[in-house]
């Protein structure tokens, strides 16, 4: 399926601009974000003339595969009603609010998790900017789940990055237990 963005220049062209909005990155047109007195670039470049890449960074990837349609189980990602449906299997009466298009806020678990869509393309793919309540303000993640046809079902194809150091662990058990068990058990 095509976008239109035939470069990687028309991507981050298009894409880049929504981050910044969300605080995921530097404004576009500039280099380096500053924090502080001192740039981002002055704390990655340093010493150690790294070109900023960090090999410290946590991420998740996640698969799993449910008996039953892409379609169903995008809608259960972006119907609220659906939604808390799934989520009182486990974390029950809270309240939940999901926009239905790009660049919409949602706020599910009462309020804990919030964030927006960054991209929507039904039935295939589902990207977020997400983030729990007690992280620092300005800070959210990227949740991407890519659905694609399985044997028995659909694969969820999913990863979360960006999320402050340390929460991967907790994180990574919080998607089993209040994403992908409740979806199984909601439309498996």
């Amino acid at each position: 399926m095509s976008f239109g963005l035939s470069t990687r220049r028309q991507f981050a062209s298009r894409f880049l601009p929504t981050l910044a909005v969300l605080g995921l990155c530097a404004q576009p047109g500039t280099l380096f974000a500053q924090s502080g007195a001192q740039s981002v670039r002055e704390k990655t470049l340093g010493a150690s003339g790294n070109n900023g890449l960090a090999h410290n960074c946590e991420c998740i990837h996640q698969e799993v595969v449910i008996r039953t349609s892409r379609d169903r189980i995008y809608r259960a990602l972006t119907d609220a009603k659906q939604f808390k449906d799934v989520t009182e299997l486990s974390y029950h009466d809270t309240a939940t609010e999901i926009a239905t298009e790009v660049g919409g806020p949602f706020s599910i678990f009462g309020g804990l998790i919030t964030g927006r869509h960054i991209e929507m393309a039904p039935n295939e793919l589902l990207v977020q900017a997400w983030r729990e309540k007690p992280w620092p303000a300005g800070v959210y993640s990227i949740v991407r789940f890519k659905l694609q046809d399985a044997e028995s079902g659909t694969k969820i194809i999913f990863d979360h990055t960006g999320f402050p150091q340390g929460a991967g662990k907790h994180l990574a058990i919080g998607w089993r237990s209040h994403y992908w068990e409740p979806l199984q058990k909601y439309l498996g």
